[in-house]
């Protein structure tokens, strides 16, 4: 155990964490809502620091970033737990808490390990992912420290529930991070994954002013957010509040955890909501975890030029020159193209 940074101390020995948007107030003897972090006797402790529930050496793309180092490892780690209990979580096994052995599940493995393993590999950056990195910041922040003093690059994979104070504290290691959008009906958040929409549309905003890579991933789910009015709000957002060059990922669902009954995504929804992302003006859309789509292709936003042909999470041609398309001069927005 470790004590946590970005809480304030209350009367009775309470104390209320700000490191996401939840805003615990927490009594002695209680944890939060990510069941990670545990008042003891009026001091915040985390018990997931060093405690390592995944260790992967994976393609970039299947964070999923197609516009940071494309081609390149991320060495991704994880602890247990979350501060969404979404129904339909694909990681629920490790991300929900449902007893002690869960929290108490993995191997230890210092920061300096983790940063260790990611050199050996020959990975470009560090993902903290799979489960939600805001609630094992500590361990983040202290890993992501030394990854740059390595020249390594950091990336996280998240909710978006973070608060401002944990964005701006982080923000100086954070190179890249892919927010998913799950949906853009408050009511869906609140009914199917247990917060609220607003603090998520403000961290995005906030990330985007930071200069923090951007990319952005929505799961489309039948009957759930696959409405094409509520599409074209999400997508309306990214385009007009974040920006045109935000890559938007659109992931096809498959049934899990408590929403089994659920059929998977439509191939044709998808490619409906690809074409409402581009008809809303971004530049960049995606349809992910569709076997077989060319839609996971780099594509030229002027000449339609295939930049970076991927079959599933790896690439098979970068023809980015300078970070332009060879064929018109198009700059293309990211970071680290290789070639």
């Amino acid at each position: 155990m470790k004590e946590a940074l970005l809480y304030e101390k209350l009367e009775h020995n309470s104390v209320r964490c700000n490191l996401c948007a939840h805003r615990c107030v927490i009594r002695p003897g209680k944890r939060g809502v990510c069941l990670v972090r545990e008042n003891i006797d009026g001091t915040l402790f985390t018990n997931v620091f060093g405690r390592s529930i995944a260790q992967h050496v994976d393609p970039v793309e299947k964070k999923p970033l197609y516009h940071f180092y494309p081609g390149s490892k991320a060495f991704s780690i994880a602890t247990p737990g979350c501060n969404f209990h979404c129904r339909f979580c694909q990681n629920w096994d490790i991300s929900q808490i449902i007893n002690r052995e869960i929290l108490e599940s993995g191997y230890l493995t210092s920061p300096a390990q983790i940063v260790r393993g990611a050199k050996e590999t020959h990975s470009t950056s560090i993902a903290y992912t799979y489960t939600e990195p805001t609630i094992f910041f500590e361990y983040s922040y202290e890993t992501a420290h030394l990854a740059h003093n390595e020249g390594l690059k950091n990336i996280y994979v998240s909710n978006g529930y973070m608060t401002f104070e944990m964005l701006e504290m982080i923000g100086p290691v954070l190179d890249a991070i892919n927010i998913d959008l799950k949906a853009f009906r408050d009511d869906t958040y609140r009914r199917y994954i247990g917060a609220r929409l607003q603090p998520v549309l403000d961290n995005l905003k906030k990330v985007k002013q930071m200069g923090i890579w951007l990319e952005v991933t929505s799961l489309i789910i039948p009957g759930i957010n696959d409405d094409p009015g509520e599409m074209r709000e999400m997508a309306n957002f990214v385009a007009e509040e974040l920006g045109r060059d935000v890559p938007w990922h659109i992931s096809r669902f498959f049934p899990a955890y408590k929403m089994k009954e659920i059929p998977p995504t439509p191939a044709k929804t998808l490619f409906k909501a690809r074409e409402i992302g581009l008809e809303s003006g971004l530049r960049y859309v995606y349809i992910g975890n569709l076997a077989g789509t060319e839609e996971m292709n780099t594509k030229c936003p002027k000449c339609g030029l295939i930049l970076i042909e991927r079959s599933g999470y790896r690439n098979l041609r970068n023809i980015i020159v300078d970070g332009k398309c060879p064929e018109c001069g198009t700059k293309i927005a990211g970071i680290g193209f290789l070639n």
